[in-house]
């Protein structure tokens, strides 16, 4: 296990300097979120680095806050605020991917991976149940998942849809073997009504398609319906005539206001009030509105 000393003192690190160990592939949405908080507000919380000696000076490799590191190079930024820990390569890494476990905004199956990755290193499971706070049970199906390419039983595993137990015993057997499965999973009562019914659907869809999952960058296209496009149509119409009313409720307000200004300026005492008060003017726009309508003006 990693024991790593932060450093007394945040130093600013040349960006260029630093290497992202565990790399991750962003969601755009969130990282531009990212960007345009630290823009706002700037860094509320540093990288955390550690140093690698080398000839030709200093280099760091990052231990968490990739999202903040990519965030300021994107901004331009040369140098990003660090705390720096003692910890050789392999600690690094692993404190990567503990902490890719511990974030919730990611696909779950780069969760999963993750796991993978820290039992390859040489983590038994329960080092790896122990650093995750995941349970042993648990991260032993999802490193036997893995091993056997069973993308499609993991994301299955991880929405709720299979039990773990469930997806090992699909994932060892036999095609021929599969409907025994699912039937003695059905006997043990861990399969049961709806679950049961998706349980089938997944594994005819892991037939055809085959265990592994295909992550496309590119958007879907929707097909447009009659229907969509009337609804679509009706909603924007709704929208408009909402803001026709509250044009003509904002219109009404201000005539009012106008016409009690107007009042007030042919009131001789409110005149003297004014007067007294050093208030001898009106705003330009305002002053031009009353005289429009041939109101007194101050």
């Amino acid at each position: 296990m990693m024991v790593a000393v932060p450093a007394q003192k945040v130093e600013m690190i040349p960006i260029n300097r630093i290497t992202v160990v565990n790399p991750r592939i962003r969601n755009n949405k969130q990282f531009k979120e990212i960007i345009a908080n630290i823009e706002r507000v700037g860094l509320k919380r540093p990288i955390t680095v550690t140093r690698r000696v080398e000839a030709d000076g200093p280099f760091y490799d990052l231990v968490c806050g990739q999202g903040r590191l990519e965030a300021f190079k994107a901004l331009g930024q040369q140098e990003v605020p660090a705390l720096v820990v003692n910890a050789d390569k392999e600690d690094c890494l692993v404190a990567s991917l503990v902490e890719n476990c511990a974030r919730r905004q990611h696909r779950a199956i780069d969760l999963l991976q993750d796991i993978g990755a820290m039992k390859q290193r040489g983590h038994s499971v329960q080092e790896v149940a122990r650093m995750t706070g995941l349970s042993s049970e648990y991260v032993h199906a999802v490193v036997r998942l893995l091993e056997k390419g069973e993308e499609r039983l993991l994301r299955s595993v991880e929405s709720g849809q299979i039990p773990f137990s469930v997806a090992l015993e699909i994932a060892e057997a036999e095609d021929y073997e599969i409907q025994a499965a699912l039937q003695s999973a059905y006997e043990k009562k861990l399969l049961r009504g709806k679950k049961l019914i998706i349980a089938k659907r997944i594994v005819e869809v892991r037939r055809q398609r085959g265990k592994g999952l295909r992550y496309s960058t590119r958007p879907k296209a929707h097909s447009v319906s009659s229907e969509s496009l009337m609804q679509a149509f009706q909603e924007d119409v709704n929208r408009k005539r909402t803001l026709i009313r509250r044009a003509e409720t904002t219109k009404a307000r201000l005539a009012f206001v106008t016409e009690a200004i107007r009042r007030l300026l042919a009131d001789a005492r409110f005149n003297g009030i004014l007067a007294e008060e050093g208030l001898a003017s009106l705003p330009e726009a305002l002053a031009a509105k009353l005289q429009s309508q041939g109101g007194p003006t101050l």
